[in-house]
């Protein structure tokens, strides 16, 4: 095959090395070229990618795709030291992360900037273990299959490789503690608009990111290329489409296209498909476009101010009647198997959730019930609602115990639909418990084909928490309230509670994706 050579455009980012660019790497048979050979025709979105991730001159057609694809008409001039890449699924974005990690790791020299002993990390942010598996083995195909590059591996480990150039390549999960701690001279983020966390973060997307920034710092060439589809218009991904796309002259880069542009090999009529059975689904996943019909279903601030903050659990006491809900779950699979206690304050009306449980799988569903059991006999509860669903198994159980199981009347949408007026109202005292506010926080309405509105989770997010809790309040009953619609309740309890401090929570509200427009 006859080598090509792509000419480089001249960028003031050092480090760039031994001379040779991605796509020099990628049309080499000595290096990535068996990857390409079979259907070189396929892959030319992507090398229009690279070409203007790494600001190489384009070919007529590369160029003409990078306009429609960044809705910019000037090519870069400079290497992207930010980039996302939104694209519809099956569109190759897992191993294009691989392929620009790996080239990276053996094509540039960081040891200009690394201290005496210091390693620069290439770190693969995924949003879970089994799609860094898949990253990962792309990434060890790429270096083992290459005698050239095979022979820089000094170490492979379960979660990367050492190179003998002071450069380890590294998977990780999305955790903003995960990242921290490393000298990272490029961070590659899959499926990022799906990541989830148990940090009670509203944004574990733009929290990881910020995390991975700093340790970015002191590398003059460091690269951060997000990819992902695309979801609702909320978190980094969106943010960076809305403040950067079509912008020329901006450094970050921001790339979208669809599923068939970059990779025309999946099957138009799987697509048409996917477009009869659900067109809002489809339009994210094969189209690339950001969805229209899902909103946030609560603010963080919201909840914050229902919290007692630093109260994890309450005692049982004399003379109160509590009640319970209780969200079953088999112990193998990803849910947990979830409790809440509580009670309505005579004085005030409100709902007071005075005791939390949750057993993470995996688990003996018979020992975790046996437990919950103890717990409610403790609050003096000899009857408990849950979900009508997942239930129906733990009711003999449960009747060993002394206590008797009936279903929730009303499907989990509902429960949070009603919940959500009180918590506005402030007429719930929540405990101070990070999974429940993340859980509730990172809740979403949507409506169906048929304009009709409900409540769920996000993709890989869990709600088991926040359904065990709003049950507990539909059980408990509260007061008839009046809707306070001033918000001015939002930062009470606070230590900077001023106007302005007020003002400004109402403001993040605002623009935060919350219920308000």
């Amino acid at each position: 095959m006859k080598r090509f050579r792509a000419r480089k455009r001249q960028t003031s980012s050092p480090g760039a090395g031994k001379g040779i660019s991605i796509l020099d790497a990628i049309r080499d048979a000595r290096l990535f070229w068996p990857w390409f050979a079979k259907k070189p025709e396929s892959w030319a979105a992507w090398l229009a990618f690279l070409a203007a991730l790494f600001a190489l001159e384009m070919t007529p057609a590369q160029l003409q795709l990078y306009r429609k694809c960044t809705g910019r008409k000037k090519p870069p001039i400079s290497v992207a030291r930010y980039a996302y890449l939104i694209c519809g699924r099956r569109a190759g974005k897992s191993f294009v992360l691989a392929l620009v990690a790996t080239f990276l790791a053996c094509f540039f020299d960081y040891r200009p900037y690394l201290a005496p002993g210091e390693r620069g990390t290439i770190m693969i942010v995924a949003s879970d273990r089994r799609q860094a598996r898949t990253i990962l083995r792309y990434i060890r195909a790429l270096l083992k299959q290459v005698p050239l590059l095979a022979r820089m591996i000094e170490r492979e480990t379960a979660e990367g490789f050492d190179l003998d150039n002071r450069v380890t390549i590294e998977i990780s999960t999305a955790s903003m503690k995960s990242v921290r701690g490393y000298t990272v001279v490029a961070a590659l983020l899959d499926e990022a608009a799906f990541f989830t966390t148990d940090e009670g973060s509203a944004s574990p997307d733009a929290e990881i990111v910020k995390a991975i920034k700093p340790a970015m710092s002191t590398i003059p060439n460091a690269m951060l290329l997000l990819a992902s589809s695309p979801y609702a218009k909320r978190g980094i991904l969106y943010e960076a489409y809305r403040d950067h796309f079509g912008k020329d002259g901006d450094p970050t880069l921001v790339w979208q296209a669809d599923t068939r542009t970059m990779n025309p090999s999946v099957p138009q009529s799987e697509i048409d498909e996917a477009y009869a059975a659900d067109p809002a689904t489809a339009s994210a996943e094969f189209g690339a476009q950001f969805r229209n019909d899902i909103e946030s279903y609560i603010s963080l601030d919201a909840i914050l101010a229902c919290v007692s903050e630093g109260i994890y659990e309450r005692p049982a006491e004399r003379g109160v009647t509590y009640s319970a809900f209780l969200d079953p779950a088999g112990g193998s699979g990803q849910d947990s198997y979830t409790l809440a206690i509580g009670h309505r304050d005579a004085p005030t009306g409100m709902a007071i959730v005075d005791c939390i449980r949750e057993a993470k799988p995996p688990f003996s569903p018979e020992e975790t019930t046996a437990a919950f059991a103890a717990t409610l006999k403790s609050y003096g509860i000899k009857k408990v609602l849950g979900d009508r669903f997942a239930g129906e198994w733990v009711r003999e159980p449960l009747r060993k115990h002394g206590i008797s199981y009936d279903p929730s009347a009303k499907a989990k949408s509902d429960l949070y639909r009603d919940v959500l007026p009180l918590i506005n109202s402030r007429k719930i005292d929540f405990l101070d418990h990070k999974r429940m506010i993340q859980q509730f926080v990172g809740l979403e309405m949507r409506t169906s084909r048929a304009g009709k509105p409900s409540i769920d989770h996000a993709p890989n997010q869990h709600d088991d928490l926040s359904n065990a809790v709003a049950g507990l309040i539909a059980n408990i009953g509260v007061r008839r309230y009046r809707y306070d619609s001033s918000m001015s309740w939002v930062g009470t309890g606070h230590v900077d509670d001023t106007e302005t401090f007020r003002a400004g929570r109402i403001t993040r509200y605002l623009f935060s994706g919350g219920l308000i427009r």
